[in-house]
């Protein structure tokens, strides 16, 4: 059974339908990237899974569980957490307070404290910057609070919207090794990412989204050394 498994999922915004009856699945252990042009849909997806856009038709599966249209701190309790596009930190907390809010779900004070501490130490300009309000961190720092704020929730899966966005060369590099550690330690991971090639060198898996259906699966590998996706999608 895979760790997630969408089903024939539609979903938009108003009467403007986005996502036009896709199906993906993630397993557990698994890089998944979803690529594709701006406006293809793909933040939508993210978002129809976090349960911050309305679904219409089709089924969310998480671990078993249908989360169809489910309260949203309802689906982080059971295990699904975002770092959405743009960051969208708390700019007046501090970056320690940030991490905290990250565990708002949970109330085992001392397993917070320790996670704490792991988000420090896999990202140790936080632990410089704790005191610091969110909104003073350069756009690097604010993408690894990000992220470190979901980690905090301890998700099963980790959706990422857009992680490389807007940052220096040496910064992307750094958060796509944070999350090659991250999947080696067991974390599942669904990536959306307009670099394409990042995304795919990183993934185990892939799909290519086109106007709202998903046109394209297969190994991350196959889809790089694709000549159509390499034209199409990695400026080649």
């Amino acid at each position: 059974m895979p760790l997630l498994d969408i089903q024939n999922l539609h979903a938009g915004y108003g009467v403007i339908e986005v996502l036009k009856g896709i199906s993906l699945h993630v397993d557990a252990g698994e890089i998944v990237a979803i690529i594709g042009a701006n406006g293809a849909g793909k933040t939508t997806t993210l978002m129809s899974i976090s349960a911050c856009v309305r679904v219409t038709k089709g089924t969310i599966r998480f671990d078993g569980k249908d989360l169809t249209n489910h309260p949203a701190h309802e689906i982080v309790k059971l295990g699904l957490a975002q770092s959405p596009e743009g960051r969208k930190i708390f700019p007046r907390l501090t970056v320690r307070e940030n991490l905290e809010m990250g565990a708002f779900t949970r109330s085992d004070k001392p397993a917070i404290a320790k996670d704490l501490d792991r988000m420090f130490a896999m990202f140790p300009i936080l632990q410089q910057r704790q005191k610091q309000a969110g909104g003073t961190l350069s756009g690097g720092e604010q993408q690894m609070l990000a992220i470190a704020r979901a980690l905090m929730s301890r998700p099963k899966l980790l959706l990422l919207d857009e992680p490389s966005l807007g940052l220096a060369p040496l910064i992307v590099v750094k958060i796509f090794e944070v999350i090659r550690e991250l999947n080696q330690q067991g974390m599942s991971v669904l990536l959306v990412e307009q670099n394409a090639r990042m995304a795919l060198k990183s993934a185990h898996r892939g799909y290519v989204m086109e106007t709202g259906s998903l046109i394209r699966t297969d190994s991350a590998n196959l889809l790089l050394n694709d000549p159509a996706i390499q034209a199409a999608y990695l400026g080649e």
